[in-house]
């Protein structure tokens, strides 16, 4: 599916395709990465079309509204649109959206360097997850993030990453070991790595005041 239908009486079988694929919205991570790689691509008013289309066809799916729109309020900066897309998700089931905790998982290398793997909930089964190697008193090797998987997906205690096996580990002092990290990184003269930035939130960091300390 690379285009969401034209709203109104569309063929059947148009119809049938699109509706399956919207179905697979709420547990295929592959599919809801593609359906916010294409609405990112499309002009306004083909936006508008996607969601007059969404508001159509949702009564008639069995899916959580949350499924259909967090894909694209991801990639929407327009507020009108936003703010359309966030009052259709709280018409549906809210503890679809938040509320499960963030799981945080550790180990030790030789030589002291920490690898650790944070999964956080974003909605539905669905999680993000952030990888990184550091030395806390020093900074990082290296940081990737995947920004969405199926929670079926996401590692588990006794996961090996790196050859470290990582064991679930208490939340806080991994979040505060990072942010340490964080700022040993930016006194070496070191760029942080883009993927730290995409969870800022969770290190209450203001990357913009590390980047830039005037």
């Amino acid at each position: 599916m690379n285009e969401p239908r034209e709203p109104g009486n569309p063929e059947p079988r148009i119809l049938a395709a699109w509706r399956e694929w919207l179905g697979a919205l709420a547990n295929d991570a592959d599919a809801a990465l593609a359906a916010a790689d294409v609405y990112a691509d499309l002009a306004p008013e083909a936006r508008d079309a996607w969601l007059d289309a969404l508001a159509e066809d949702a009564p008639e799916l069995s899916v959580p509204l949350v499924a259909l729109y967090a894909p694209l309020l991801a990639v929407e900066a327009d507020p009108e649109r936003r703010a359309r897309m966030e009052e259709a998700i709280v018409l549906g089931d809210t503890s679809a959206w938040r509320g499960r905790p963030i799981r945080s998982l550790s180990g030790m290398a030789p030589g002291g360097a920490r690898v650790v793997a944070l999964v956080q909930p974003v909605y539905l089964r669905f999680v993000r997850v952030l990888w990184c190697r550091y030395l806390p008193d020093e900074g990082f090797f290296w940081a990737r993030h995947d920004s969405l998987l199926s929670e079926g997906d996401a590692p588990r205690n006794g996961a090996v990453v790196d050859g470290v096996l990582l064991e679930t580990t208490p939340l806080t002092p991994v979040v505060e070991e990072l942010a340490h990290a964080i700022l040993a990184h930016r006194r070496r003269g070191g760029e942080l790595p883009a993927s730290l930035r995409e969870f800022a939130d969770l290190f209450d960091a203001d990357f913009e005041a590390i980047d830039d300390p005037r």
